[in-house]
């Protein structure tokens, strides 16, 4: 049978991150994908330059449908830019008893732009945190998040701690910022924290500026194999096998940070 998966996030024009790196995504696995958009933003490899949010009623208004038409099997959330925004999705996943549940913090570009305000950012945290069954930032947004200035490993640990106070069940920080050398070779390593218990994932880090969109499909990587049946670890070890790969070969066009290269695995 055929899985289906929902995003529901920001819209990239320039096609590197977003709710179309999210379609590609699920494609790339074999799972359907459907999306609803929250916000139409201004960018390309080099930065964003601005946003247009969508209403909550408009967002609501794109969800149900497709809800009232296919068992959706996992859900990705992404930029959800404002608080009625969020408060919208959360219910509807709460309302229509969603399973695997994603959720992608996305609070700031890699070019510092700030996505959401700090109001969204307290309903994101209330609402959308307890429901997921995983949450995804990188180092930047774990520091927002959580208010600890991230250095060292043992910060990644207390930030952890904070989200999970926050109701995080599950928490993975993408810690590629802490890539160390060994062997000569230079390793990246992601920290899953699966309730007070850590995995630790470790991969090749590559030295290139083709970093687009790397957050959105590693998380909507994770939905698409929640969907397909694997457990969370597992769906964590492909996504990230997926990602790097992805990494590996990016196609290296634009004049800022190329898009990754996702293909059908």
């Amino acid at each position: 049978m055929t899985k289906i998966a929902l995003t529901i996030a920001g819209v990239d024009p320039s096609g590197g991150a977003g709710t179309l790196a999210d379609v590609k995504t699920f494609a790339a696995f074999g799972v359907f994908p459907t999306a609803a958009i929250g916000s139409i933003t201004f960018q390309n490899t080099q930065g964003v330059f601005g946003a247009e949010h969508q209403s909550a009623e408009s967002v609501r208004q794109q969800i149900i449908p497709i809800l009232d038409d296919y068992a959706v099997a996992a859900v990705k959330t992404g930029m959800l830019p404002t608080r009625e925004v969020i408060e919208v999705v959360a219910a509807i996943i709460a309302e229509r008893s969603l399973k695997n549940i994603v959720v992608d913090p996305v609070v700031r570009s890699t070019s510092g732009f700030d996505l959401i305000d700090d109001a969204a950012l307290r309903s994101l945290i209330e609402k959308l945190f307890p429901l997921a069954d995983i949450v995804t930032p990188n180092i930047p947004e774990a520091e927002r998040i959580s208010g600890v200035a991230i250095e060292n490993e043992s910060d990644i640990h207390d930030a952890a701690s904070v989200m999970r106070d926050f109701g995080a069940r599950n928490v993975l920080i993408k810690g590629g910022h802490f890539a160390n050398a060994e062997g000569g070779i230079r390793r990246a390593k992601d920290f899953l924290f699966l309730g007070p218990e850590l995995k630790v994932f470790e991969g090749e880090y590559w030295e290139t500026t083709a970093t687009h969109g790397t957050g959105c499909t590693l998380s909507s990587a994770i939905a698409a194999n929640l969907a397909l049946g694997n457990d969370l670890i597992t769906s964590v070890e492909i996504a990230k096998r997926f990602v790097n790969e992805a990494i590996r070969t990016a196609p290296m066009i634009g004049r800022g940070h190329s898009p990754i290269n996702i293909k059908p695995i």
